[in-house]
């Protein structure tokens, strides 16, 4: 091709666009490399024959065996003998034997504005039936997490648009904040407000493990248009394989972190983190990793450590995480909600008592900590929250006596005022889904309820 003729490509098409298809153009012209399946042992599937890297593609099926939908697989592990893949659709027809070609590339990942209001699968793929993506550009799943010394300090507040946490446990741009709950107590339905009610530019939603009953539900009634309008979704459910599961984490992870290379400030919502750790779980034990604690390999948490220090602040915009924790039993002290809580810069707890009650949203404003919120909020503001978590307190370490009447009036004026006002307590933590908060709103009730409870 001449000199001129490639200029002329290059003034008919946008710099991300010409790159893809040059790489695209690439990836056609490279020799095709092929295996077989040697064996299938639970989710693993080992192919000889093939000479490719960790986090390759390969496809597996296809022309060569008739009757066999192709489906892609990942390569998780190498060995001498050959590499070792986990699918990422459902294996029906694969046998050994079954030829296997390599795709010569990684996962790479959609961005731009054009994603805006789409549902992806966990590989970028567009599942809303609206047609192809207007992506920017693609990028590599693969990135390293920001540098630690070249990392922005986390100095602003962040609206979420729900009073108890702007104010209580607030969240600054950048921050990294886990939501730990047990089932059923409204954690999907918080992440949903938070969506609707944030000042950030971008928020990337990530439905991890999620019934697929619920995908809609929440996309349709919890999120809804104005919610999904400014979102990117990124979608998969409790029956897909493990790995398509673990990547969709990633995936939605990369798509922020391409926003903010751009200087955006980012929300990253994830629903739920347990699940991303039970893929992992699902993974590791496939390739021969000994269980450790409660099952879990020790793969598992580094897994998350990496995933979870992708998000924070850059050198320039900021990917502030919101991370739901599913925690078994209601035990806030197992396996994963204790790594992810000793990674994360901060934790809501939402109390199924509360719940049961018809206390929404049923976050536990005691129990709660957000460990930057002393950097971003002034201290007449953190002065005012303090008001209201020692009469909280106070109210708490009289509930028994106050349920058998031998709490006596004027032992404790913390305890006094609670009582007095819990009508306006109630009313200043508890929030219907269609309330829309905003920040200055939440710390002018606040003002006017210290000021009743004796500040």
């Amino acid at each position: 091709m001449s000199t001129a003729t490639l200029a002329g490509a290059a003034r008919l098409a946008e710099p991300s666009e010409l790159a893809e298809r040059l790489r695209l153009a690439g990836l056609a012209a490279a020799p095709e490399r092929s295996g077989v399946v040697s064996s299938i042992v639970g989710l693993g599937i080992e192919v000889v024959g093939l000479d490719c890297a960790i986090g390759d593609l390969v496809r597996l099926g296809g022309e060569d065996a008739a009757g066999v939908a192709p489906i892609e697989a990942e390569v998780v592990a190498s060995t001498r003998g050959g590499i070792r893949c986990m699918p990422l659709g459902r294996m029906a027809g694969i046998k050994v034997g079954t030829p296997v070609r390599s795709r010569n590339e990684p996962v790479r990942v959609p961005t731009g504005t054009g994603l805006f209001g789409r549902v992806l699968d966990g590989l970028g793929r567009p599942i809303d039936g609206k047609g192809p993506l207007q992506a920017d550009g693609y990028v590599s799943l693969q990135n390293e997490a920001p540098s630690a010394m070249h990392r922005a300090r986390i100095d602003t507040p962040l609206q979420l648009g729900v009073r108890a946490l702007d104010t209580l446990t607030t969240v600054g741009k950048g921050q990294r904040l886990g939501l730990f709950a047990g089932s059923g107590v409204g954690k999907s339905s918080l992440l949903s407000m938070i969506a609707r009610g944030t000042d950030a530019q971008i928020s990337v939603i990530a439905l991890i493990g999620e019934r697929g009953r619920e995908v809609r539900e929440f996309l349709e009634d919890d999120l809804g248009p104005e919610g999904l309008a400014r979102a990117i979704v990124v979608v998969s459910t409790s029956d897909e394989p493990a790995l398509m599961r673990l990547r969709a984490a990633f995936v939605a992870t990369r798509i922020a972190e391409s926003f903010r290379e751009q200087g955006n400030d980012v929300m990253l919502m994830m629903d739920s983190l347990t699940r991303v750790a039970m893929a992992q779980r699902e993974i590791g034990l496939s390739v021969g990793e000994p269980p450790a604690t409660r099952g879990y390999p020790p793969s598992t948490f580094s897994v998350l450590a990496q995933l979870l220090e992708r998000a924070g602040t850059g050198e320039r915009g900021s990917v502030t995480g919101m991370y739901t924790v599913l925690v078994d039993g209601d035990d806030h002290n197992e396996p994963i909600a204790d790594s992810a809580r000793s990674i994360l810069d901060g934790h809501v707890v939402l109390d199924r008592k509360l719940a049961v009650v018809g206390h929404f949203p049923s976050i536990d404003a005691l129990g709660s900590v957000s460990r930057v919120a002393s950097r971003v909020t002034a201290p007449e503001r953190r002065e005012q929250a303090a008001v209201l978590r020692r009469a909280l307190a106070a109210r708490r370490g009289a509930q028994d006596l106050l349920d058998v009447g031998a709490y006596r009036r004027g032992t404790n004026p913390l305890v006094d005022a609670a009582v007095d006002h819990e009508g306006e307590i109630n009313a200043f933590l508890q929030q219907s889904m269609s309330d829309q908060s905003t920040a200055d709103d939440a710390w002018a009730a606040l003002a006017r309820l210290s000021r009743l409870l004796g500040a």
